[in-house]
């Protein structure tokens, strides 16, 4: 199914229904929500008779859109447009990767929706710490950056718009107030995401209700058997 954003964009996505909290899955950059963790824990919420609803923001996927269009701020809306349209009541956040800065984005715009917040290898504020100065620089004067993607054999793209962006909703320079509870879970091979962020991330959370789990062994996708095991049982946990 699709739904028109304010631009007349159609946004793809799948919404379960179900009892409970509306779980909703939040992909990371150039993601989709066909990946291994949407669908398991699609599967999962079906068959625990829970709501939930996964879907493509614009420019991804099955969604209508030109990727290098779209922005940080206009992927939170994304979100915010699906959640205020589709869901009725609480609403539990899962985000992967960019998925947990969006994440983060937007229990700060609607904290009375959001019951609580899983991160997968949550990466907020990485348009400042996951690129280097020469990097920053290219993007500022050519307003577009290609770097080798190691998920598959397209470059990933950055845009100077999405960079800007992203410097402009930065999450990691002071206390967030978020009062919700957090399960961050992250592996500490992760060659992208360093693990140390979830820890800081979940010091600056204003939630006293936060836990972290650090999979020795797991990498930046936790999309194992056992990575997604423990995912569904931080789900659950909160739910």
């Amino acid at each position: 199914m699709s739904q028109s954003d304010s631009h007349g964009v159609r946004i793809a996505y799948h919404h379960s229904e179900g009892e409970g909290p509306t779980i909703v899955f939040l992909p990371g950059y150039a993601s989709d929500m066909s990946g291994t963790k949407a669908l398991a824990i699609e599967q999962w919420a079906r068959d625990a008779g829970r709501a939930f609803l996964r879907f493509d923001y614009a420019g991804c996927g099955e969604s209508e859109g030109r990727f290098e269009d779209q922005t940080l701020t206009s992927w939170r809306d994304d979100a915010l447009l699906l959640i205020d349209e589709l869901v009725e009541g609480p609403v539990v956040l899962v985000g992967s990767s960019m998925g947990g800065w969006i994440m983060l984005l937007v229990a700060r715009a609607r904290p009375e929706r959001v019951a609580a917040l899983v991160g997968i290898a949550a990466a907020p504020d990485f348009t400042d710490w996951g690129f280097d100065q020469e990097q920053k620089m290219k993007l500022l004067t050519d307003g577009r950056l290609e770097r080798p993607s190691q998920y598959g054999p397209e470059p990933m793209v950055t845009t100077r718009a999405f960079w800007s962006s992203g410097e402009s909703n930065r999450m990691m320079h002071g206390p967030i107030d978020l009062s919700m509870p957090v399960r961050l879970i992250h592996g500490q091979r992760d060659p992208d995401v360093p693990y140390t962020l979830s820890v800081t991330l979940a010091g600056l959370l204003r939630s006293d209700d936060v836990q972290t789990v650090l999979v020795k062994d797991g990498d930046h996708r936790l999309s194992r058997p056992q990575d997604i095991a423990l995912i569904l049982r931080a789900i659950e946990d909160v739910c």
